[in-house]
């Protein structure tokens, strides 16, 4: 089993914040850290968009990931969110098993 960063783009930081919640208390993330100030520039439909947004950081194992992005994609509101997996090469042994002791795993 490994950990895994997940990160995600959010409208504002009170979504970011409930969905974080969610998922933190359902154990499907140990952690969310909640990043304000992001602007986004993206191709949307053909057209240039830019918008403000708020990432978040998630960290979850591979073993609760499939669960993990089909509950994010559940709650999120946009119809296309960005869900981005990363596995570390390397963590705190100590920080990384936390991670999993707090994943349900």
């Amino acid at each position: 089993m490994s950990t895994l960063l997940v990160m995600s783009m959010f409208p504002d930081a009170e979504v970011a914040r409930t969905i974080a919640r969610t998922l933190v208390e359902e154990q499907l993330a140990a952690c969310a850290n909640i990043v304000p100030g992001a602007e986004s520039i993206y191709w949307w439909k053909g057209v240039i968009e830019s918008s403000s947004e708020v990432m978040a950081f998630f960290k979850t194992t591979d073993d609760q990931y499939k669960r993990f992005e089909s509950r994010l994609a559940e709650l999120h509101p946009y119809k296309l969110p960005e869900i981005v997996a990363i596995e570390p090469w390397g963590g705190l042994p100590a920080y990384l098993q936390w991670v999993m002791a707090n994943t349900g795993a």
